[in-house]
């Protein structure tokens, strides 16, 4: 990015000194255009690196950024200067940049939608085409105000999920590090003193002691290099595998099948699928492409291929709730909602209203899901722990009667 010292003349022939930042001076002409000035003359003065945090955009970012961008387009700021008032306050460096290069796309003639589109790693195709049908309808500012909304429960629904997952991953870590501690450092300690009682050793201390031996051969040279070439290996062929199409529609079975885990799961992919879905439909996208866009973005493959069928019924002639009743994955509500849309053309109001419970119901479930977990975990630890403490000190006991 450089600096520019620039001459400008204002729509009233006043001459205007100032400094401002553009990648070359064709951006800083259209810059000035924006607000009212003739570009006279400019010198480079320096380059100047971008300012800001990290180079990833955030859920928080995007959301922030389209809020912005509707409360300026809803003021009557045009489009372009808008981008600029947004570039000075863009905190991701990558962010940054590519409005940069979309500030430049605009000035250069072209559209919101399609200059949004060059950065694909930054705006999904959901952004992109609601943008799209914003420009369309020239409800640009509603549209904007709509994905922000979008984007921040989004957000929080993924915290949610992850906050749900992080406790009992956390305990669990330290309950399997505390586990090995004891069997590689402590118990060996055991197995000595044990060896000179000169008497047979209760069945539970005995298989205590083999899966301290094998864990204490497996962390020693060389052994424990080829070991972890061989789950280096089994890990690498295994995420390899999970990046193929059958792999990740597999392991998204699963997911959507797994105790527990499963009921959030689907709850989840429902709740992304009625907002995605009907926040599409509100925008003025097309049902088609609305079905194709949400199927894209859904995350899960068994869910995608579910509202592919559902799409593919639609473009001949049929409902849609045929498709997603026989996929199995979406509830009776869903399909009684989506039903009594389609038949009284509010279809887009009850995939929304769908979209808000089913975000309580995650709440309910992450609260339920954290709830049940912690007493397994303690249980877990509980017999884990416990058992090898007691099968440590059985040959104690048994020694202490001997000697009585």
């Amino acid at each position: 990015m450089a600096v520019y010292n620039y001459k400008a003349r204002s729509a009233t022939g006043a001459q205007v000194n100032g400094v401002s930042e553009a990648d070359n001076e064709k951006v800083l002409a259209a810059k000035l255009k924006a607000q009212k000035l003739t570009l006279l003359s400019a010198v480079l003065e320096k380059k100047k690196k971008l300012a800001g945090r990290g180079g990833r955009v955030t859920t928080k970012d995007l959301s922030v950024f389209a809020r912005q961008f509707a409360t300026m387009i809803q003021a009557g700021v045009p489009v372009l200067q808008s981008m600029n008032i947004i570039y000075d306050q863009v905190e991701s460096r990558k962010l940054k940049e590519s409005i940069g290069k979309i500030r430049d796309d605009i000035g250069q003639g072209q559209t919101l939608s399609d200059s949004l589109g060059r950065h694909p790693d930054i705006f999904s195709t959901l952004f992109i085409n609601m943008v799209k049908a914003g420009e369309t309808g020239g409800i640009l500012d509603g549209i904007l105000q709509r994905l922000s909304t979008y984007l921040e429960k989004a957000d929080a629904l993924k915290r949610k999920v992850k906050s749900a997952m992080t406790y009992p991953i956390l305990v669990l870590g330290v309950a399997i590090g505390v586990t090995l501690f004891l069997m590689v450092a402590v118990i060996p300690t055991f197995q000595s003193v044990f060896g000179s009682f000169g008497k047979e050793l209760p069945a539970p201390t005995k298989v205590v002691i083999s899966i301290s031996n094998f864990l204490q051969k497996f962390f020693q040279p060389p052994q424990i290099f080829i070991e972890l070439a061989v789950i280096a290996g089994g890990i690498y062929f295994l995420r390899k595998y999970l990046k193929t199409r059958a792999g990740m529609l597999t392991w998204h079975r699963l997911q959507l099948k797994a105790p527990m885990f499963g009921i959030l799961v689907r709850k989840v992919a429902v709740a992304k699928f009625s907002r995605t879905l009907g926040t599409l439909i509100k925008s003025g996208v097309p049902i088609l492409e609305a079905l194709e866009v949400t199927a894209k973005t859904s995350g899960n493959l068994v869910v995608e291929e579910a509202i592919l069928k559902a799409r593919a019924a639609i473009r001949e002639g049929e409902n849609i709730t045929g498709p997603l009743k026989e996929s199995g994955i979406f509830p009776p509500m869903i399909i009684q909602m989506v039903s009594v849309g389609e038949e009284t053309g509010t279809i887009d109001d009850m995939l929304i209203r769908c979209a808000d419970y089913y975000d309580e119901e995650v709440d309910t479930a992450v609260g339920g899901l954290t709830a049940m977990l912690e007493p397994l975990i303690m249980v877990f630890l509980g017999v884990v722990i416990g058992g090898i403490v007691i099968a440590m000190f059985l040959p104690m006991f048994e020694l202490g009667g001997v000697v009585g």
